[in-house]
């Protein structure tokens, strides 16, 4: 077993689910969602390294991220989860299960597909990295440089939920260094032996995480797939139409 444990929820009773959050999140963006699907599921909204209350380590790739969801898996003794992901947390999750067929009930990707993609989060690592900790006197000083390279308010205040204050200053939740040092793995490709797992993929309909080209590469990989596109929503599809994916969401697992 590992030192090396997760922080997480648990909340529900019944069969379990595995939440997994994207690149710069933590369990806490999936409160609201995970709220509902407790009323029918045993649920674990789970903090993934380098993030939220979770352990930081130099190494940050899927491998040792799917190894995590592993070790998570037996030192809770969860049974044929169902795994669901969000952008990296959905590639994470599909690593897992191209690793370990047979070990889940059903897999849920959240607008991200198997293949590679180019490095997109540059402006947003120089930000973080442009604010000194050492001499941050408060969120708004902090919100003012991090606009300098990123200008949408949305997509600040995101980011900057993982700053928080300790006794004498501010600290990261998120592990700034590991991810700068290893985000072209965490945009890399996802590929292993076909998994007939049921797998759903939702897509936000304005997002261009899932495209046409990725349509054979999903079926070859998990060829027990649906695609789903949900309207009027981006990636962040859950908090943009919580209604349409929690339905989305049952119909699948019903």
């Amino acid at each position: 077993m590992s030192d090396k444990k997760l922080f997480f929820r648990k909340l529900g009773q019944g069969k379990p689910l595995i939440i997994l959050h994207g690149l710069f999140g933590a369990s806490d963006n999936w409160l609201t969602i995970g709220k509902s699907l407790s009323e029918h599921f045993e649920v674990y909204l789970v903090d993934q390294r380098n993030h939220g209350q979770s352990f930081h380590d130099p190494a940050h790739n899927f491998d040792v991220m799917a190894e995590d969801l592993g070790n998570f898996i037996k030192e809770n003794n969860i049974a044929q989860p169902i795994v669901l992901g969000h952008s990296m947390g959905g590639k994470v999750a599909m690593n897992y299960a191209l690793s370990h067929p047979g070990k889940l009930e059903k897999l849920i990707i959240v607008d991200i597909s198997p293949r590679g993609y180019k490095i997109h989060h540059d402006q947003i690592l120089e930000g973080l990295k442009s604010i000194d900790l050492g001499s941050l006197e408060s969120r708004k000083e902090a919100d003012d440089q991090l606009a300098k390279y990123v200008p949408n308010v949305g997509e600040r205040q995101f980011l900057l939920k993982s700053l928080s204050r300790t006794g004498d200053g501010f600290e990261w939740k998120i592990n700034v260094a590991a991810i700068d040092n290893n985000i072209g793995l965490i945009v890399g490709e996802i590929d292993g032996e076909p998994n007939p797992v049921p797998t759903l993929f939702i897509d936000g309909e304005n997002s261009n995480y899932i495209r046409d080209i990725d349509l054979p590469i999903i079926k070859k990989l998990f060829p027990d797939s649906q695609v789903v596109t949900i309207k009027n929503a981006g990636h962040w599809v859950h908090a943009e139409q919580p209604e349409a994916f929690l339905e989305t969401l049952m119909a699948f697992l019903s």
